[in-house]
């Protein structure tokens, strides 16, 4: 878990240099939904791009969960979520992840509590910007629990999008 975050982190401090091809995005994203994808920072879109290739390499192809892949973060943008806001989550929450829920779970994003509340309450934002821009409702119904870990292995289709979805976005 730590190589593989410290992956991401390094991913983010060079995001600058590595371009985005909107085109992949485009192909998937309805005109309504791009602008959500384009007003994502550089490192997010980066992101989503490499979970929406690891959903299709796992073999899925439902267009719900390729929209989810590709906006699953969008609603990040209501507020900061640097690099070091991320490093501080990821540390509190390795030894003491009530806490992020706990902080994150109520109130707006400012003050010290502002990088637990973008990393617990994104999901809904992130839901909610792509209903009211039209998103299909399994697509915005996966976003809102992208963040939810499963009670046991997946017990229907929807589970099954939702596992694929977080494996994807844990593995990038």
């Amino acid at each position: 878990m730590a190589v593989k975050r410290l992956r991401q982190g390094i991913r983010a401090l060079v995001a600058w240099a590595r371009s985005v091809d909107e085109g992949e995005a485009a192909a998937v994203l309805s005109p309504a939904l791009m602008p959500l994808f384009r007003a994502m920072r550089r490192s997010e879109r980066q992101h989503s791009l490499n979970v929406l290739r690891s959903v299709r390499a796992a073999g899925y192809d439902h267009p719900a969960l390729l929209v989810a892949a590709l906006l699953h973060d969008c609603g990040k943008r209501r507020a900061a979520y640097h690099l070091w806001d991320r490093v501080m989550v990821v540390l509190v929450g390795a030894v003491w992840p009530e806490a992020v829920q706990r902080w994150g779970a109520q109130g707006a994003p400012r003050g010290w509590r502002r990088p637990f509340v973008v990393a617990v309450q994104h999901p809904g934002w992130s839901a909610e910007l792509v209903a009211a821009a039209g998103g299909d409702r399994l697509a915005v119904a996966l976003i809102a629990d992208h963040a939810r870990p499963l009670d046991g292995p997946p017990g229907n289709d929807y589970e099954r999008l939702l596992a694929a979805l977080r494996a994807a976005d844990d593995a990038n």
